[in-house]
Parts: C-alpha cells; structure tokens; sequence
C-alpha cells in the first residue's frame, strides 16, 4: 500500500474549504436555528413547569374548597337534626297541651250535662213529689197538712243530696 501525500494534502485542502464555506454561509444560519430551537424548548419547559405549579396550586384550592364544602354539608347536616329534634319536641308538647285542653273541655262538657241531668231529676223528682203529694192529700184528707209538707220536704232533701 502506497500512501499518497498529494492526495492527502488535496483532501486536507478541501475539506479546510469546504469548512470555510459552510462556516460562512451555512454554520451560521444552522447554530441560529439550533439556538432558536433550544429557546423554544426552553421556554416550552419554563411553561410546563409553571403550568404544572399552577395546577398543583389549582388542586390544593379545590382541595381546601372541597374540605370547607363537606364541612358545610356536616353543620348543615347537623344543624337540621336538631332543627327536626326541636319540631318533633315541639309537636309531642304541643299534642300533651291539646291532650290536657281537650281532656279539660270534656270534663267540663260531662260536668255540665251531669248538672243538666241533675236538675232535669229534680224537676221530675219535683213533679213525682207532687203527684205523691197529692196522692197523699187525697187519702188522707183528714191528716195534718203541716205533716204532709214536712214529709215532702224531706223527701226533696234525701233526692237531692243523692245526687
């Protein structure tokens, strides 16, 4: 094998030229996209990365909102169980007050008509007193009329404290 000095030199010539005209007129504009491109891709990342701490941000609100909202649910919750105990209490004292109200009328709606009966007695007992009386004044013209009122009297008396 026989090296070739000339055509090494050659080729290292060319190449140095070739160099320098991709340098002048390619290498530039090259980098040049290559650091725009690395610029976008930079930035693009500063931007997911402040996208991502927005959303962690993001998260941690709806988190926090979500706790203060199950926690409004519980005293709202809570609050209603004792709103509803209170009616319910209320209703049951309320049912023992119409209870004893209506119990009360009907006592005295018995007592009235007890009264009423009482005194419809005695008027017929008043009545029958002087049918009787009558009868006995009819029998015994002869008697003591003094007598017969005494004995009607009392009669009207033991009638009375019977009923």
């Amino acid at each position: 094998m026989n090296v070739l000095w000339e055509n090494i030199v050659i080729t290292m010539i060319a190449f140095g030229i070739l160099y320098w005209l991709l340098s002048k007129f390619a290498f530039g504009k090259l980098f040049a996209i290559m650091e725009q491109r690395r610029e976008l891709v930079r930035t693009q990342l500063e931007e997911a990365q402040q996208t991502r701490e927005q959303a962690a941000v993001y998260v941690e609100e709806q988190k926090e909102a979500l706790k203060q909202a199950r926690q409004e649910a519980f005293e709202i919750i809570e609050q209603s169980k004792q709103s509803s105990s209170k009616q319910a209490k209320d209703l049951l004292e309320q049912a023992k007050i119409d209870t004893i109200r209506m119990k009360n009328e009907a006592v005295r709606d018995i007592e009235s008509e007890r009264m009423k009966a009482v005194e419809a007695l005695r008027g017929e007992i008043g009545a029958f007193s002087v049918d009787i009386a009558s009868k006995l004044i009819e029998r015994e013209v002869e008697s003591n009329p003094a007598e017969q009122e005494k004995l009607v009297n009392q009669y009207l008396k033991e009638v009375g404290s019977k009923s």
